[in-house]
């Protein structure tokens, strides 16, 4: 009886293992101006990581202008699509999956979410803008064979006012890619979003607000993941499709639970152990789940040895101990 007790709990530790093994630890892979070498990927392969987002931009100059501009030589080597190519070959090699995450770029950093035409005329023009910039990069993203493809990020007044746009849009994606695919909605659009059963992951951009501490401890902030992680799994379980945090990450300064989407250029004090605190609770609250398939941490710079850092807020965790909480529930066996 002991033997077969000890054969059960073996078991039950390798399917846990397993299917940890099988989660996308990803990182968000910002674009550059410049080349990518193996120096530049040796530090994802430090933290363990398995899979990146590379992320190709379209350029659009107010919400509620329709003309959408991409693949110019005019952008960053890594926006375009012979930048896109040279980094994913790169990752592949390294054995790291790839979702392709085509992204706008709003005049002055104004949120995607807000994008809305005034007219039918300028949705229509908007619509063909939009399925050129996703149907040239669906293209490539067969031509590379990435993983994933995502075909929006943060579009709520776009995906609520035009829902056949986007039920006619995947139809086209799929004619030209194979893979699988996802959107990303962010924190407060998910539950809206009307096509999940089209996809194959609920992405999520999970800037879900936890806690007002200043610097919030990792059960304060277990605690505020309770409700969100509860209908996350309701939406898992309702549609039979993985959850994917498409981005989630956590600036290291204080109170970074408490508006975790922020991306201003704010002063507030550098706190450390609250970026490092909130990245072990999102890790600890998501990654051992069967219906939860990974994510992206926001984000990653190609030159690591410049970035980041003890005196930097943002949300960059390299050279921070955020990093190495990553390396260390990444490489969880």
């Amino acid at each position: 009886m002991k033997k077969l007790g000890l054969l059960i709990v073996c078991c039950l530790q390798f399917s846990c293992n397993s299917q940890v093994e099988k989660k996308i630890n990803g990182v968000s892979f910002v674009s550059s101006r410049e080349k990518v070498t193996q120096k530049n990927i040796a530090p994802i392969l430090a933290i363990n990581a398995n899979a990146a987002s590379v992320m190709p931009f379209g350029f659009i100059r107010d919400v509620n202008e329709p003309e959408l501009i991409f693949n110019s030589d005019r952008q960053w080597f890594g926006e375009r699509s012979d930048g896109i190519k040279h980094y994913v070959e790169i990752l592949h090699k390294n054995n790291i999956s790839v979702m392709l995450k085509p992204q706008i770029w709003i005049r002055d950093g104004k949120f995607t979410g807000t994008l809305e035409m005034n007219s039918e005329e300028h949705w229509q023009t908007l619509e063909k803008s939009y399925s050129d910039f996703i149907l040239s990069y669906a293209t490539l993203a067969q031509e590379v064979k990435v993983d994933v493809f995502c075909i929006g990020t943060e579009l709520k007044k776009f995906v609520l006012q035009r829902p056949d746009f986007w039920s006619n849009l995947i139809v086209e994606v799929k004619k030209v890619y194979k893979g699988k695919l996802t959107y990303a909605a962010n924190w407060d659009e998910y539950p809206k979003v009307p096509f999940w059963d089209k996809i194959d992951y609920v992405g999520v951009d999970a800037y879900f607000p936890l806690s007002k501490e200043q610097h919030p401890t990792i059960a304060q902030l277990k605690a505020g993941w309770q409700p969100h992680k509860k209908a996350l799994k309701q939406m898992s379980d309702s549609i039979s499709k993985p959850i994917l945090f498409t981005e989630y990450g956590y600036r290291s300064m204080d109170f970074t639970g408490e508006r975790p989407w922020l991306v201003d250029r704010n002063q507030t004090n550098v706190n450390l152990e609250a970026q490092s605190n909130a990245t072990k609770a999102i890790l600890e609250m998501f990654w051992t789940e069967d219906w939860f398939a990974g994510g992206y941490v926001w984000k990653w710079f190609i030159d690591h040895d410049n970035v980041g850092g003890s005196e930097n807020n943002r949300f960059t965790p390299q050279n921070k101990p955020a990093e190495l909480v990553l390396k260390e529930y990444y490489g969880f066996k």
